[in-house]
């Protein structure tokens, strides 16, 4: 697998359907209502919640997921699980949902999805899921049956780390930060000068802001400072459209370029201009909103929780969520990076 392809390749889709239009007006919600968003946001997350403990990509039938969800069925509870920590939001049937991640687990460790796209026996599969069962646990305050961490020995075997995709750089720093572990030196040291040789002058890895944002979360998972980092913000702040968004590419492969764009600019940059930018980022993700309370992948898509996790994550991010917990001494552990502040060393 080629490491220039993005993970929105990789997980790529046909279009979501249109749901109509994106809540109309909802680019001109009030700043002040984060309250509002947060509770509406709630009640959707918790509609895609299951009798088994897992979460549907959304409460409509039939809809199979886009990204993540439509890869993994490890996906959609794990982003309701860190999302809930993030909020101190009370979800139901927790304890079912811990049972549907550890049945996801087998006895060498690995977590595999039972459901969605992805072949549960490749090496990115693994990766992914394995990363995302021990990232769920944690939120709900849990621990896997079977220590995973020799799971991560494979990727370190003939180099294959440097045949997966660029966006999973950042996936190995939050497995050990998510299970507990110290990251491993010779690992660290091996994917750190992979990605330093491979980075352009201009900071970007993979021409690409997924990729990017990947190496920009590494860094900050390790506690060290990000390379070019400034020049990454540079050529962010100069990609954003007009409409505040980042997906300069084709769709598929920019679905999460607005949440990746605000983390670089938020952890990495200063300024006037980086003020602005996310603010203008946090309008574009406000469009995302849908009348069900979801939110879209772009504005007039249907609601899905991949894309609920990382628009409510980049309005977190853009300080528009009222109550979002981020002085928490595991928020390095939630996900991507939404609850991590600025300037922590975890």
């Amino acid at each position: 697998m080629s490491t220039k392809i993005s993970r929105r390749d990789v997980l790529r889709v046909g279009m979501a359907g249109v749901v109509g239009m994106g809540m109309g007006c909802a680019g001109q919600v009030e700043k002040g209502e984060g309250d509002r968003v947060a509770e509406e946001t709630l009640e959707f997350v918790r509609r895609c919640g299951r009798e088994d403990g897992g979460y549907g990509a959304s409460p409509e039938v039939g809809y199979k997921g886009n990204s993540d969800t439509k890869a993994s069925d490890l996906a959609a509870v794990t982003y309701a699980a860190v999302l809930a920590k993030t909020m101190g939001w009370k979800l139901d049937g927790v304890e079912k949902s811990i049972e549907f991640v550890k049945r996801h687990q087998r006895e060498d460790g690995v977590f595999v999805n039972m459901a969605g796209s992805f072949d549960p026996k490749s090496d990115l599969a693994v990766l992914y899921n394995t990363t995302q069962g021990v990232v769920a646990l944690r939120a709900m305050g849990q621990r896997p049956r079977v220590d995973p961490a020799r799971v991560m020995d494979r990727f370190f075997v003939g180099e294959v780390y440097k045949k997966l995709p660029w966006y999973t750089t950042s996936f190995f720093p939050l497995f050990y930060a998510a299970l507990g572990r110290e990251f491993p030196k010779a690992y660290d040291q091996r994917l750190r000068e992979w990605q330093i040789s491979s980075q352009a002058e201009d900071g970007y890895l993979g021409d690409h802001v997924a990729s990017t944002f990947h190496m920009a979360h590494y860094f900050r998972l390790v506690g060290e400072q990000t390379p070019r980092g400034q020049k990454m913000v540079k050529r962010i702040v100069e990609s954003q459209k007009a409409d505040g968004g980042f997906d300069i590419k084709e769709p598929d492969w920019d679905v999460h370029a607005c949440f990746d764009a605000v983390f670089v600019l938020k952890q990495l940059g200063e300024g006037e201009a980086v003020r602005s930018a996310i603010e203008k980022a946090g309008d574009w993700a406000m469009r995302c909103r849908n009348a069900d309370g979801g939110f879209g992948h772009y504005r007039g898509r249907a609601s899905d929780m991949d894309a609920v996790y990382f628009q409510f994550g980049t309005l977190v991010m853009a300080g528009r969520v009222k109550g979002a917990r981020l002085d928490l001494a595991d928020g390095h552990t939630l996900s991507w990076g939404h609850a991590m502040k600025v300037g922590r060393v975890y």
